[in-house]
């Protein structure tokens, strides 16, 4: 199973951390700078541009508002190649790999706050659906705030497929949703596993639960039915972490 794996079109990637940790991880034709907007976040993006060799150009904020689609781009828009997928088989590689696989998230958002985390936290990487699902963006670039250009994104025709292979693989596959009887501190996250977790709106579809080895939640003490799913995914990725960080210093995690 291969996701997807051609380079995009070119976009409009906006942002001031989002341009700057692309520039010297994909090709950049050129950097817009807002005329006028001085700053020391933006001068250090003028300033790698020009270390890097990309042009740098200063246009009006409307100019760069109606190329990103957006007047929330920071006063800096870089013109490059869409961010391309990766392999899924390249996020089966490595000692004890920790995937999260997303099951219909369709907010940039989320997906980019998600991506964010999964870099934070350590992990191999990402699996989405190629439909009702967010992709990659410039809105999910601006919202992993640099984080994209350093973590791995797969995209697969069908999820449930994926973690048929995933276990086929000798992948744990655990699926997260409110209301699971077991605790997200009750799982071993300690060898090759999947965290699996639903949209915004309908959570797991049935046939992704039933996918799943282990169903779990994180308890909820509050007034609260459900916690958003890139709060849902950092809760848990970083207790898969401490289990991985105690276990490599001999210690008992769970």
């Amino acid at each position: 199973m291969k996701g997807g794996e051609s380079t995009l079109k070119s976009e409009a990637l906006y942002g001031i951390n989002a341009v700057r940790e692309a520039i010297g991880q994909r090709p950049i034709e050129y950097v817009m700078v807002s005329a006028g907007h001085h700053g020391p976040r933006i001068q250090k993006v003028i300033d790698t541009c020009r270390a890097a060799g990309v042009p740098v150009r200063f246009l009006p904020a409307s100019a760069l508002a109606r190329l990103a689609g957006t007047p929330h781009h920071q006063h800096v828009v870089a013109i490059c190649p869409a961010r391309s997928y990766d392999r899924f088989e390249d996020l089966l590689k490595g000692p004890q790999p920790l995937i999260v696989a997303l099951d219909g998230v369709e907010d940039p958002a989320n997906l980019g706050a998600i991506v964010r985390t999964v870099v934070a936290a350590g992990a191999s990487g990402i699996v989405i659906p190629e439909r009702r699902a967010a992709g990659l963006s410039p809105a999910v670039a601006r919202a992993a705030a640099g984080a994209l250009e350093h973590a791995r994104i797969a995209r697969v025709p069908n999820l449930v497929a994926a973690l048929v292979r995933l276990k086929e693989e000798r992948f744990w596959v655990y699926g997260f949703e409110p209301g699971a009887p077991k605790s997200y501190l009750q799982l071993d996250y300690r060898g090759p596993c999947v965290a699996v977790l639903g949209g915004e709106a309908l959570g797991l579809h049935r046939l992704v639960r039933e996918a799943c080895d282990e169903l779990a939640s994180v308890p909820l003490y509050g007034p609260v039915q459900s916690l958003n799913v890139s709060v849902a995914a950092a809760i848990i990725l970083y207790e898969a972490a401490r289990q991985r960080a105690a276990a490599s210093r001999g210690e008992r995690s769970c």
